[in-house]
Order: structure tokens, then sequence, then C-alpha cells
């Protein structure tokens, strides 16, 4: 039996998974979880083999999720279940450890076929994304993307400073850097229009 850990944030949608993976023979659904970090937790406990999550979630995103997972249990597949047909989430979600991105709207025999794979040590991506993902690539360095995300929630550049352990003059040059590459006005505009591509 392969064992199937969920995280999803909406208990319908996490519901009806649960239910459509539970008519495979081959597949366990051993735990639920409506956020990133109780999926974390439950990852801990259950030692699932494959977790499938969503990109949006409360405390911790799938993509959040898929890094820490990486780092501590590299032996767990992760596959992100989707809205996002963006390619800049799906190579974020490759680059992060992810084996697996498909969108919410795919069959469902298509969600346990991407479970097996995965779980065999292959790869599940959309098809219609995977191209994509390479032309849709981000111009932001890994800095950049790092103090923009800091600054989509409204922090003052001394803020972000102080997080990330920058000077505020080096924040200031990042946030204008990353505002010139994407052509726009401001650190929100910016922030906006990269987080709409998938880059944050």
């Amino acid at each position: 039996m392969i064992r199937v850990l969920l995280a999803e944030d909406q208990a319908l949608v996490r519901g009806a998974l649960s239910a459509l993976l539970s008519l495979e023979d081959d597949l366990d659904v051993v735990g639920q979880a409506a956020d990133g970090e109780a999926a974390l937790a439950a990852a801990r406990e259950l030692k699932p083999d494959v977790v499938v999550t969503d990109i949006e979630m409360p405390r911790l995103s799938g993509l959040d999720l898929a890094e820490r997972l990486r780092a501590e249990f590299p032996e767990i597949r992760v596959i992100i279940v989707t809205t996002f047909a963006r390619g800049g989430y799906l190579r974020r979600a490759l680059e992060v450890g992810a084996r697996g991105y498909l969108l919410k709207d795919a069959p469902a025999s298509e969600l346990a076929d991407a479970i097996r794979r995965v779980y065999a040590g292959g790869r599940a991506i959309d098809p219609n994304l995977a191209g994509e993902a390479w032309a849709d690539a981000s111009p932001l360095t890994e800095r950049e993307r790092q103090v923009l995300a800091e600054a989509e929630g409204g922090a003052s550049t001394a803020a972000i400073a102080a997080r990330l352990k920058l000077s505020e003059g080096t924040v200031r040059n990042y946030l204008s850097e990353a505002i010139g590459k994407l052509g726009a006005e401001n650190r929100t505009e910016a922030a906006r229009m990269a987080r709409e591509r998938g880059w944050l």
C-alpha cells in the first residue's frame, strides 16, 4: 500500500480527494491536514510515502511544506495539486523538491496514477504546463524574490533589512532592481506582478 497524506485547507476538496483516493486498492490515505504546519506535524508522525498538497494554505504554503519535507524527510515524495496553471509556480515547485504538479480540474484517475508514478521514483507534471514553465522563467534573483516577498506584506525597508539580515541600502537596491526588471511603478506593483506570474 502507498501511504498518502493530504494537505488542503478547503475541507470539501480535502474530503473529496480522500474519498476518491480511498477507492483505489493500492492507496491508503493515512492522514489529512488543513494547513501546512499541521501537514508537517502529520508527516513527522505518520511517515507517509507521498504528500499531496495545495499551494496556497494558511501557516505554511505547499511550496514551503515541500521544501521543509525535502530537508527533513527526503524519502517522502510531494505532489502539488492546485488551481494555479502558471509556469512560475511549477518552476518553484520543482526547485523546492516537488515530484508532481497537477491541476485540480484533472480527473481523479490522473491523480492516482501520478501518486503511483511519483512513489516509484518518477515525476508527474501537467503536460500543458511543462513547456510554459521554462518559457516563463523569473528574471528575479533569489534575494530579489525574498525582498519583494517581504515587501508584499507591507513591511518597511528597515523591517525587511532586519528580517533578512541585510543593510537598508542593500534592501533598497534589491527592491529597485526588482522594480526595474518587472517594469513596475513601485514595490507594491512589482510584488503584485511577480505574484501573478507565480514568481513569489
